[in-house]
């Protein structure tokens, strides 16, 4: 780093995520980009990144900080979701608002240090965990705020209309400062029952909606028509959110095409899991086992937007997972036959930009102007940080340094 006056900070010939490849210089001043332009001059502090990519930071849109890193609690004999979710239930009733603050920190310190500057958690309540998760995971909002903003979609994973308690907790839950509502409807005895219910709540305190939805193998009777139905009905398009959807996996090329244009006229975004989904579907399969990974990256250009996350972390429902979305953006693309260059920069869009969007924030970008909060990646461009799971080097949050990773040495004799 060398020493200067004038702006806070000057990262140097650096390519910048989505641009032509050209050598820029980046200034950041009071937590903001304050310029971007070749050999620039200013004065300030400076970083040579080398010719190496800049990008807006990565965004976790759906993971599970709750139920993280409780392996070691579990047992994994079928691998099938009943079991997950029967396994984590059991689990869950020794929980702890310190236990889960440890484990959360653990996953959140991981992301931070791939680069990740914002995240929304989902984290269920019931009578069984009542508010502990949340109560564990709301002190770290503040005390990493200084290198990731983190929201709660607070959402009921053993069902609602069939779990007594669970409405007046997820109600305390939005009180206590949950800026999403989510859904498992496929765990309720009334699943249009629950998400008539959680509309509900979004409208009640103003808050989008980001549900868990339509996991299984087959294509029949997807539950995301009746979400976007409702979307229409009560406005809340560019509001909600499904995850999983992996029956979609399963859906004809028409069906898809049919449905990605129903999503993308009401509004409704899609996150994909790719290793959940991996993990966890096809287990019925003996042979050509199928993947059960929805192929986002052709919903892209009917219009509907997409993101790629996390989701599990070392628990049943992934006993895998170092919170990179590089790592995730790359399985997915291997997993999905993504092989084109425009597609491979979507894969990268989808843990950035279009992520950005359903967390509802505004010019996540390299931009003057733009808040600094920034991912230094070991490539020259956003395919090449796919293809090849390059490394983050450095990461900031409003202009302020928040990890830095030396590039690798080869000690040649």
């Amino acid at each position: 780093m060398r020493k200067g006056r004038g702006m806070d900070l000057l990262l140097t010939n650096a390519r910048v995520a989505g641009g032509d490849g050209a050598l820029v210089d980046v200034a950041i001043d009071a937590g903001r980009v304050a310029a971007i332009a070749p050999d620039s001059g200013i004065s300030a502090d400076t970083i040579d990144l080398g010719g190496r990519l800049i990008s807006p930071g990565f965004i976790e849109t759906h993971i599970h900080l709750d139920k993280a890193c409780i392996l070691d609690r579990c047992s994994a004999k079928r691998g099938d979701l009943e079991e997950a979710i029967g396994e984590v239930s059991a689990a869950k009733k020794g929980f702890t608002p310190e236990d889960v603050a440890v484990r959360a920190r653990n996953v959140i310190e991981k992301a931070i240090s791939h680069g990740t500057t914002h995240m929304r958690t989902h984290l269920e309540v019931d009578p069984v965990i009542g508010l502990r998760g949340l109560n564990g995971i709301f002190p770290l909002i503040e005390e990493y705020r200084w290198a990731i903003d983190i929201e709660v979609c607070v959402f009921p994973q053993e069902g609602l209309l069939n779990n007594p308690g669970t409405d007046e907790l997820m109600v305390e839950g939005l009180k206590m400062g949950a800026r999403a509502v989510g859904a498992a409807p496929y765990t309720d005895s009334d699943p249009h029952g629950q998400i008539d219910r959680v509309f509900e709540m979004a409208r009640e305190f103003d808050v989008p909606i980001d549900m868990h939805l339509d996991f299984g193998d087959t294509a029949d009777e997807l539950d995301v028509d009746y979400v976007c139905r409702l979307t229409d009905q009560f406005g809340w398009g560019g509001r909600v959110t499904v995850g999983h959807v992996t029956k979609l996996s399963a859906a004809t090329p028409d069906h898809m095409a049919a449905v990605g244009k129903r999503m993308a006229d009401a509004g409704v975004a899609l996150t994909v899991l790719p290793s959940t989904d991996l993990f966890l579907m096809g287990r019925d399969d003996e042979r050509n086992i199928r993947r059960g990974v929805t192929a986002a990256h052709r919903l892209l250009p009917l219009g509907v937007n997409c993101s790629l996350s996390t989701n599990n972390v070392l628990n049943p429902f992934t006993p895998f997972g170092d919170c990179s979305l590089l790592r995730m953006a790359n399985l997915y693309a291997n997993i999905c036959h993504v092989g084109a260059a425009a597609q491979v920069r979507d894969c990268f869009d989808m843990v950035t930009s279009r992520s950005a969007r359903i967390l509802g924030l505004e010019q996540h970008a390299v931009e003057v102007g733009a808040a600094a909060d920034l991912v230094v990646i070991d490539a020259k461009n956003t395919e090449a940080a796919v293809a090849e799971l390059a490394v983050p080097l450095y990461g900031f949050k409003n202009g302020r340094m928040t990890f830095r990773r030396e590039p690798v040495e080869l000690m040649s004799p």
